[in-house]
């Protein structure tokens, strides 16, 4: 394997300082010449996930920014379930890159006005996903380090949970907590995908024949040895007929989400205010009973404190059946149409978090295209923020951009601005930013 194959597949370590000793040996073959790396381009992927919570391909933060990089995108974004544990790792690999960037967390909560309407989270009725954009730090303290805590305690109790639930199914290769899955989190942050592929490669361990694991899961699933024997030889395939048959709705480790086993959206919210993040609602693709009340459940979701919205666009318009894609097509615009009416910022990725995502969007699709601006002015404005966040607490919500702006949009063109302007990386060239400094100042010192 070429030297720089080996260090890509280190950046993946769960050791970190083996990933950072990776990077720096790939920053070094940089510098020397002996790997080129391409003009950074305008594509970006701004809603990203990494092995903290789960990523289908196993990346770490700094894989993902090297990846990115060496890709020619101009920016990335990290956004991981329920931690920031990725977050500080995240944004030095931007600067040491010189790649624009930003990082959140994502978590589902509770939002009250909505309790007996499905939103975001198939059939969890009163749940939604969402998202603090634009953190400048993986330490949080007191209260908001308790709430923290607190959330990622609540998923990983529904994650045991599972266990106990699908063991009783699958008693021939029950799982160990302790022993057989945190090992595969760098973290500790344990989630259904994690329990799937632990299931999968213990299935093989105790099944060496072939024949013997097909009867296994075929019977164990309700599905025909022929159907198994197709799947099984694709480990991402596999797990995720796993996960349908065994964990969700119907299978015997499904439990009904309830209000009360999510934190609320306003207390999340806070959480995010309180340390430099923007609030962000999610989109799924506006067929639900919640999302078709899309007028009232984004006054809902501001009203709480949120200021930006999120979405996975290549579920709205890559899909195969022509009916499905024109509805939801026509959803998307529905909700490009209410977010622009308020001046909502938009983060857009493709998560990464099952295999099979695209690394990037096609942002050149004609489906996509007519909101290329938009998703562009949102990827400069997380990065302006990020940067401005990180270096003097002056981000998009801090008590410095209440005073220096009059409206919405011209907030968001400044902050635009700027994190286009500014040279990419998080921290590169901000030392002569000062809290003293209005809008025009700062535009001048970055450029």
């Amino acid at each position: 394997m070429p030297i720089r194959e080996e260090l890509e597949k280190q950046l993946d370590s769960l050791d970190a300082t083996e990933r950072q000793e990776a990077l720096d040996a790939l920053i070094d073959a940089v510098n020397s010449g002996t790997i080129t790396l391409p003009p950074l381009g305008d594509h970006f992927n701004m809603h990203c996930h990494s092995f903290f919570s789960f990523s289908g391909y196993g990346y770490s933060p700094t894989a993902l920014v090297w990846r990115a990089r060496a890709a020619g995108l101009c920016a990335m974004g990290l956004v991981d379930f329920d931690v920031l544990d990725g977050i500080d790792e995240f944004l030095n690999a931007c600067t040491r890159l010189g790649l624009r960037g930003g990082a959140g967390l994502e978590t589902r909560v509770f939002v009250p006005g909505f309790s007996d309407d499905e939103i975001n989270s198939p059939g969890e009725p009163g749940i939604s996903y969402h998202v603090g954009m634009g953190f400048s730090s993986s330490s949080i303290s007191g209260k908001d380090a308790s709430l923290l805590r607190q959330i990622k305690g609540m998923a990983q109790q529904r994650t045991q949970t599972i266990i106990d639930r699908v063991n009783t199914l699958l008693e021939e290769i029950a799982l160990d907590y302790e022993n057989d899955v945190l090992p595969l989190t760098p973290a500790g942050n344990v989630t259904e995908r994690h329990l799937c592929a632990a299931y999968y490669d213990k299935s093989c361990n105790t099944f060496p024949n072939t024949s013997e694991l097909n009867s296994y899961w075929a019977k164990k699933l309700g599905i025909s040895e022929e159907k198994v024997a197709m799947t099984i030889p694709d480990p991402p395939a596999f797990q995720g007929l796993l996960r349908s048959k065994t964990m969700k709705a119907g299978g015997v480790g499904y439990m009904q989400a309830q209000g009360k086993d999510f934190p609320v959206l306003e207390e999340v919210n806070h959480l995010f205010l309180a340390n430099g993040a923007i609030p962000t609602m999610t989109f799924l693709d506006g067929t639900s009973s919640g999302e078709s009340k899309m007028d009232d459940l984004i006054d809902t979701m501001i009203a709480s404190g949120a200021a930006a919205v999120a979405a996975i666009p290549e579920r709205n318009w890559n899909i195969k059946d022509a009916d499905q894609k024109e509805l939801k097509l026509k959803k998307f615009e529905a909700f490009m149409q209410q977010t622009r009416k308020r001046d909502l910022p938009i983060f857009i990725g493709t998560e990464m978090n099952a295999y099979g995502q695209r690394f990037v969007d096609d942002l050149n699709a004609p489906e996509l295209r007519p909101y290329f601006h938009d998703f562009q002015e949102g990827m400069y404005l997380l990065n302006g923020h990020t940067a401005l966040q990180t270096h003097a607490c002056m981000g998009y919500l801090s008590e410095w951009a209440e005073n220096s702006f009059s409206t919405t949009i011209e907030k968001n063109r400044f902050f635009a601005k700027f994190g286009k302007q500014i040279k990419p990386g998080i921290s590169a060239g901000m030392d002569a930013i000062t809290p003293e400094m209005g809008p025009k100042e700062l535009l001048k010192a970055s450029v």
